[in-house]
Formats: structure tokens, sequence, C-alpha cells
């Protein structure tokens, strides 16, 4: 071969390749204007975790993906589940979360509870159901998010609202942040706990771990609650009532106390069981509405209820010492 034909050859090869350099460029500003621009507006660029305004929570991101719902054969004998709470996290099934969808980082604090009530002038309720000097738990007069009966901080998580307080506190940061915020979906918030795990934790399941975890009832717990039983006596969390929101690590999503602290309420009307149940994420808005599902346990809990796959019935109008919940937003 000539040395003109090699030279030839070789200017075609470098001019092959800065032609596919251009395309590539061209293909990636074209995919970087056609993101989704709730994404863009609300990160300022593409990552996992976002405001939508200075004071909205931070929200985290999720993958999308699949995962099994529900309590493996097993679990609650071996966590020494009470009757109460048996065979309603069944039958296992699969859900896929097909949509981009974000979660709360933290619950809800006190301090961003008391903004909403402040900017709506919302009336303080006049009772929440809670544990007196005895243990035993009624419905307290004069309680309410800000004296539930026991010391928090603004950063604590708020309790003692109901699932219309959670609704009414949701559609405020909507209207506030300008986006479509809502509670999770039982499965989502599933999802989101688990964490991509399949054990009943995503921490350890070991008694004495639990307490770099999660806020439960532990020894801590016991000494100001001497006649509750089957609390976990091989540990200590450092708190007897609620934490301040991500005094403990952050679950492998990065969501910070999806198990234990408080209940969190969801958006799903409860079924005994999983039957029937969807299996693409979606609420479940059908069954008892009365009742609303609430997950994840709280601060006054032993570790088998404690778990990914709990799930509890109280009357949506209830209000409780333990039970709080967060915000989730479905993006385009």
């Amino acid at each position: 071969m000539s040395d003109w034909q090699m030279n030839l050859n070789l200017a075609r090869s470098i001019l092959g390749l800065l032609l596919l350099c251009v395309a590539g460029m061209f293909a990636f500003f074209a995919a970087l204007a056609n993101e989704p621009a709730a994404q863009k507006t609300a990160t300022g660029k593409t990552g996992n975790v976002f405001r939508d305004c200075p004071d909205c929570p931070e929200m985290v991101m999720l993958p999308q993906g699949r995962f099994v719902m529900g309590a493996p054969p097993g679990e609650e004998e071996r966590e020494n589940v009470m009757d109460y709470f048996r065979g309603h996290s069944v039958p296992q099934h699969l859900v896929t979360i097909r949509y981009r969808l974000a979660i709360a980082k933290f619950d809800v604090t006190r301090d961003e509870y008391a903004q909403f009530v402040a900017e709506t002038n919302r009336p303080d309720p006049d009772s929440c159901y809670g544990p007196d000097e005895s243990g035993r738990e009624s419905d307290k007069k004069g309680a309410n998010w800000h004296s539930p009966g026991f010391p928090q901080t603004g950063k604590d998580p708020v309790v003692c609202v109901n699932w219309d307080d959670a609704q009414a506190y949701v559609a405020w940061l909507g209207a506030k942040a300008g986006h479509v915020y809502r509670l999770p979906t039982e499965a989502e918030w599933e999802y989101a706990a688990r964490a991509g795990t399949t054990t009943a934790r995503y921490g350890s399941d070991r008694p004495a771990e639990l307490c770099r975890y999660i806020n439960h009832a532990d020894l801590e717990f016991s000494e100001l609650h001497p006649h509750e039983s089957g609390v976990n006596r091989e540990c200590r969390d450092g708190f007897a009532f609620t934490s301040p929101v991500g005094s403990f690590p952050p679950n492998q999503f990065g969501l910070y106390d999806m198990l234990g602290n408080v209940w969190q309420w969801t958006g799903d009307c409860w079924n005994d069981n999983y039957k029937g149940a969807q299996s693409d994420g979606s609420s479940w808005q059908s069954g008892e509405c009365g009742r609303r599902v609430v997950r994840g346990g709280a601060y006054s809990n032993i570790p088998g209820l404690v778990r990914a796959a709990v799930r509890n019935r109280p009357k949506s109008s209830g209000r409780d010492h333990s039970g709080g919940f967060r915000v989730a937003r479905t993006l385009p």
C-alpha cells in the first residue's frame, strides 16, 4: 500500500471518530433537554436528594424496582409476635414500582408541623391516646401534638396526629411547594423501608444490635415503663421516648427512622391480609376505610413489632402518642 493510501485511510478513521464524538454530544444534550422538568426544577441537577422549596422536606428519589411484600413463613413465630398482629402480612406477593418515586428522608417533625398549624390556624385537638403512670393506655384529655405527655424537641417526629391531620398537612405542603405531595402507599412504604433487603429489618435482627439501628422498647424504655413485657433487655438505644429524626443510621436508600420511633400513616384502607392486593405499588382504596394502615413500629414497641412487614389498623380519626407520618411524591 502506498504512502498516500495509508494517509487517506488514517484521515478517514480520524474523521469517523470525530463524527461519532459529535453524535454522542448531540445525544447527551438532547437527553439533558428532555430530562423531566420536575426533576430539574426540584433538584437543580440530576441527583437523589432534593427540596422543592427552602423549608420543604428533603426528599430522596428511590430507584425503580420490584420486591417481595409481606412476611415470609416463620417470621412471626420466630419474632414472638402477638396474635393481634399475626396473619395480616400474607400472602407474600411481588410488587413492581415502575414510576419515579420520592419519599421524605425524615418523618415530619414538630417544628415542621408547627409551621403548618401556624399558617393554617388549625385548632389543637383536645385529646390523644397514650399511657398513664401505670402504663395503661387511654384517651388522655388535654394531650395533643405539642403536649403528648413526654418531652420532645422541635426535631422530634410529630405525634398525636390522625390521618386527617396528615392529609391536611400534605395538601398545605403541596400548595406551598407547587407540587402534589401525599402519604406513601403501603406498598411504597414497605419498598422504601426494605431498601433492597429481605430480612425482618434493614439493619440487624439480633436483639443486642437493634439499639444501633432503631428506637424501640429497650432497657431505656423499660426503666420508665417497668410493667411492659417483651421489651428488649439486651441493649440501650439512648431514648425512652421519641428521638430527634436522624438519630440512627439510615437504611440502604438513605431514609431515616423507617423502623421505630413512630408509626407512620399510609394512604391505604385497612384489609385483613394481602389477598387481592395490587402489584403495582398503588394505594388500596377499598376495604375498611374508617381504619388506615400504619407501618414501622414505634419507640414503645417490642422488637417483634418493629419490622418491615408489620401492619397496624388504627381508626383514621385516632391520635396516638406513638403515631406520626412522612410524605411522598410521584415524579413525572
